[in-house]
């Protein structure tokens, strides 16, 4: 994550207390922009890459659900949780080295569920996939 996120209150607040997660660091997405309707995150090709050398399917979609589940938890933030509840990614172009860009919009933020749709491109601006993400926004888990 970069320290230069341009990022809403609720959104500055829950980078605060939480981080984008394991996975996503380690293919090295950058959150730029976080909020509940729309965010941007970056990922390198390099190290994401299947054994053909095109980046993995894969990592689009992790770069995505990242985005809209932390963009859901911004939704949901602070008595609720966003969980996943359903993805689905069409690939339509393949990128070889660079970074990507994931851009995610809200489609719908309700009061049980968001849907965000994320568009992956490489750095000519070209559409590399489309991914929706649909959560269900619960109740903290109390411990």
């Amino acid at each position: 994550m970069t320290d230069e996120v341009k990022a809403s209150e609720d959104a500055a607040k829950l980078l605060t207390e939480r981080s984008v997660g394991e996975l996503a660091e380690k293919l090295g997405i950058k959150i730029l922009e976080l909020s509940a309707e729309r965010s941007v995150a970056t990922m390198p090709v390099e190290g994401n890459t299947q054994p053909f050398g095109v980046l993995h399917g894969g990592a689009h979609v992790v770069l995505a659900e990242t985005l809209g589940s932390m963009s859901a938890n911004v939704w949901a933030y602070p008595d609720r949780l966003a969980v996943g509840i359903e993805v689905n990614a069409s690939h339509s172009r393949s990128a070889v080295g660079g970074l990507v860009t994931g851009t995610c919009t809200a489609l719908n933020l309700g009061k049980s569920l968001t849907v965000h749709e994320i568009v992956v491109t490489d750095e000519q601006g070209r559409r590399l996939s489309t991914i929706r993400i649909t959560n269900f926004l619960r109740e903290k888990p109390t411990r």
